[in-house]
């Protein structure tokens, strides 16, 4: 890569809704060691992502890519929906 150039990051998530517009909620579940009990823990992490099209529908899984700042809290770009779920009851 070029000098002062980074990798985007890529993260994996569940739409977990959709009712703005242009803009997804998506859960990213991460697991983590704890520092003393070394046991793994589960973390989820929801972040606003920005859905061009209003494809994504709630219970979809998707990838994520880091954009530039598009709102306040809108920092994520969906790429791409890779499985199209049904939501949970």
């Amino acid at each position: 890569m070029n000098e002062g150039q980074q990798r985007r990051r890529e993260w994996y998530g569940n739409v977990v809704s959709n009712k703005m517009n242009k803009t997804v909620v998506v859960a990213v579940e991460r697991s983590v060691i704890h520092p003393v009990y070394k046991k793994v823990l589960r973390r989820v992490t929801k972040l606003k992502a920005h859905d061009e099209g209003n494809i994504c529908k709630v219970g979809d899984r998707v990838q994520l890519i880091e954009t530039r700042p598009i709102s306040k809290d809108k920092h994520w770009r969906v790429v791409r929906v890779m499985v199209k779920g049904q939501p949970e009851r």
